[in-house]
């Protein structure tokens, strides 16, 4: 099974291409996915391709910095590049997309996220749990 799901940010505007021929809308780019390694956050860097109208939406409606969401497949492919060099490229081929906001002045907070104004609100009215107190 060849299923993927990641959500980050886009780490470059969009550059909108069709298709030679049938003229169908894709975009190549590279998604930021956070990750947690010893406490410490890091990012790994993600090339992903959008085709079809998920493209153009993503080209209206997103630049550098935007969240989103994807769903869709692993894909390798080779070339031989100009110095004759065989490349290999891994990418994430989109089948459907979510919009989650844009980078706000550098916070954390999404613009389409109408509880990200509250999270911390939420967080001090939890009551922690002592594990010992789950019955599973």
């Amino acid at each position: 099974m060849n299923y993927v799901i990641l959500i980050g940010r886009l780490t470059k505007d969009n550059d909108l291409k069709f298709t030679p021929g049938k003229g169908t809308a894709v975009i190549s780019s590279t998604l930021a996915v956070d990750k947690f390694v010893d406490g410490q956050k890091q990012a790994d860097f993600i090339n992903i391709v959008i085709w079809g109208k998920a493209a153009e939406t993503v080209a209206n409606y997103t630049q550098k910095g935007s969240m989103i969401a994807l769903q869709g497949n692993i894909q390798t492919r080779s070339y031989e590049a100009k110095d004759g060099t065989k490349r290999y490229v891994t990418e994430v081929h989109t089948s459907q997309i979510q919009l989650l906001g844009s980078k706000n002045n550098g916070s954390n907070q999404t613009t389409s996220d109408p509880f990200a104004q509250h999270a911390n609100s939420f967080e001090e009215d939890m009551t922690p749990v002592d594990d010992g107190d789950i019955p599973f």
